[in-house]
């Protein structure tokens, strides 16, 4: 018998012992038993932190500046077009801040993509909410609000409701009902676009956005 034959020998002799079924629901139910729900400036705090580690950016902006907030740093970085997506508040309140090179992600794909890869410098979305404990955004893309609004531009800017900011992700699925309905494609993004496929160096922009910027909708107090 040769060394191989004799090694799988062993192997097959040793008796199989399954596995018990992990208990799901006890892990889901646990961490909603046992942690507590911290501040809203805590959540806030944490939030910013976490998203500054991944190279994310946290503007603070309040419901009534956030448009003009967005024009103003678009003028900075010589932003010449920004697209969104079909959702009404975003275009009545952009145009009235007067935010050039608006365009709307209102065709399908094949019929701008020269356009869309080429010419748009920068990409505006919702989000459903965000992660404290990772600095992780949630966004739920539709037909509105498409995948490559997110993933084309260089520039991804994401408007997010402090309110919304929930301590953990299982805390999220939990208060937002993620188990009644999921969409097709549930995006969480910590900081922008990143990989070190190559030499092992870290680059930025490789598969998506070079900068993700935050428009973080906070309390008049809490801009200051």
């Amino acid at each position: 018998m040769s060394a191989r034959e004799r090694i799988l020998e062993r192997l097959r002799s040793v008796p199989v012992v399954p596995l018990p079924e992990p208990d799901l629901g006890a892990f889901q139910a646990d961490p909603a038993a046992v942690s507590t729900r911290s501040s809203r400036t805590a959540r806030i705090e944490r939030f910013c932190e976490r998203m500054n580690f991944w190279h994310g950016q946290v503007i603070r902006v309040t419901r009534r500046n956030w448009a003009a907030s967005l024009r103003d740093l678009c003028a900075d970085r010589g932003l010449r077009s920004l697209v969104h997506g079909q959702v009404t508040e975003f275009a009545d309140e952009l145009r009235a801040a007067g935010l050039p090179g608006l365009r709307v992600f209102d065709r399908p794909v094949d019929s701008w993509k020269a356009e869309l890869f080429a010419e748009v410098d920068a990409g505006l979305t919702s989000t459903r909410g965000a992660i404290a404990e990772t600095g992780t955004l949630i966004i739920w893309p539709d037909e509105r609000e498409p995948r490559l609004l997110s993933l084309v531009p260089p520039i991804h800017f994401a408007l997010l409701d402090a309110d919304r900011i929930h301590d953990s992700l299982p805390e999220a699925m939990r208060e937002q009902g993620w188990a009644a309905a999921m969409p097709a494609n549930a995006l969480l993004v910590s900081g922008p676009s990143k990989t070190a496929d190559i030499q092992v160096t870290l680059a930025y922009g490789a598969h998506g956005p070079k900068e993700l910027i935050v428009l973080l909708i906070v309390d008049e107090e809490e801009a200051r």
